[in-house]
Formats: C-alpha cells, structure tokens, sequence
C-alpha cells in the first residue's frame, strides 16, 4: 500500500492572538510578530480587536469612547461579539483561507476576562455566544502578556495620548478590576496549556520577540527558519 503524502501545512494559515491586561505591550509585539514572520518566509497581517474590519471599527468607537460606565456588561459584551464575527469573516477568516498567517491584538480571551472575570457576566453565556461566533475555530496559539497589574497601568498612563484613546474606558476602571484580570489571564492559560503559552512581559522588547518566537516554533507546526 503506498503511504499517503503529508499534508503541506504551508499551505494553511495560522490565527495566533495576543492577549493580556493594560500596557502589557502586545501592539507592540504583534507588529515585531509579523515583521519577523515576514523574515522567515511566513505572510502574516497584523489586526487587532475590537476592530480590524470597517464595520468592527465602526463598533470600537462605541465601545472604548464615553463614560465608564457607558454601557452595561451584557450589552458591552454583545457589542463586541458583534465585532468579532464581523472581523471573522472579513478579515482573518478570508487571510487564513488565503494562506496567511493573522496575528491578532486581543481576541475571546480579552472578553472572558474583560467582561467575565472582571464585570460577572455569565462565563457559559459568553461561550455560548462565542461559539456562534466562531464557529467552533479557536486560535492555534495563544500568547498570553503575563504583566503585573500595577505596573501595567503605570505604562498605559505613560503612553497615552501616543495613540488613539483605545482602552481608556477600560484603563479608567478600580485596580481590583484590573488585578481580576491578571489574575483571569493566568486562569485561562493554565486552563489551556495546549494553547496558551505565557510570557515574561517585564522582559525587554527583544528577548519579548524571541520568546514568542520560540513558543512559535514549540506550538505550531510550520518550521521557523532562523532569521
């Protein structure tokens, strides 16, 4: 019997998110992650959530602009599910078919701590939405920013006004929420070890990069090519 070729994984793309609390850095390590795919041979597109499509954009202004407490955590949580399946099927869903790789800035994680964890909505009702979401597709790789809360806040204060007003709404909120979401974080990557990997985000930004790096290469079966 002639044994069957492997498949040739190259031919498929790749959904890796970033996820972690305030100031962790992943926009940062998401633009170094594509760039350094893009060295080795990998075509991967950066995008972020909420966001990374016309219409999810359109939902990230509602949802990071105005008061505090602008929206109840239900409705906060509809709102980005809304986005996230726009930004499915407009972006990475399409990227991914195309062979491309999407490292993406916060995904399902970012609302399972966010707004379950951190403001008590019902963790089953977010994954029953989720799941409608996704369709059942999880990300292949989850980097997970392991950041002291404190210190995390400290850097997001530091370098507003850098960028848009992106998680100002949210950076606003009591420490306790924020130390809840560290500690959601941690929760969910030890919860899923076979798809969450953390790091060190006190580290400096390069040995960040060949952390996450390394955990590609560990994870995923694509080989990396040093660079």
């Amino acid at each position: 019997m002639t044994a069957r070729p492997a498949p040739d994984t190259r031919a498929r793309g790749r959904f890796i998110t970033v996820e972690g609390g305030e100031g962790a850095g992943k926009s940062t390590l998401v633009e170094r992650l594509v760039g350094a795919l893009g060295e080795r041979g990998i075509r991967a597109v950066a995008t972020r959530e909420p966001g990374g499509s016309a219409g999810a954009e359109e939902i990230r202004a509602l949802l990071l602009g105005g008061a505090t407490e602008r929206w109840d955590p239900v409705a906060e949580t509809l709102l980005l599910m809304a986005a996230r399946r726009d930004h499915l099927r407009r972006t990475v869903w399409p990227a991914i078919a195309a062979g491309r790789w999407v490292v993406c800035d916060r995904y399902a994680d970012s609302t399972r701590a966010y707004q379950g964890a951190g403001k008590g909505v019902d963790p089953a009702f977010i994954e029953h939405v989720q799941r409608s979401v996704d369709e059942g597709r999880a990300p292949d790789l989850t980097l997970v920013l392991d950041l002291p809360a404190a210190l995390g806040r400290a850097r997001a204060r530091a370098r507003r006004g850098k960028d848009d007003a992106a998680g100002d709404r949210f950076e606003a909120l009591e420490s306790s929420f924020h130390e809840r979401l560290h500690s959601a974080f941690r929760a969910i990557a030890e919860a899923e070890p076979g798809r969450c990997a953390v790091l060190d985000a006190t580290a400096p930004p390069d040995d960040l990069l060949a952390a996450a790096l390394r955990a590609i290469g560990d994870r995923l079966p694509l080989p990396l090519r040093p660079a």
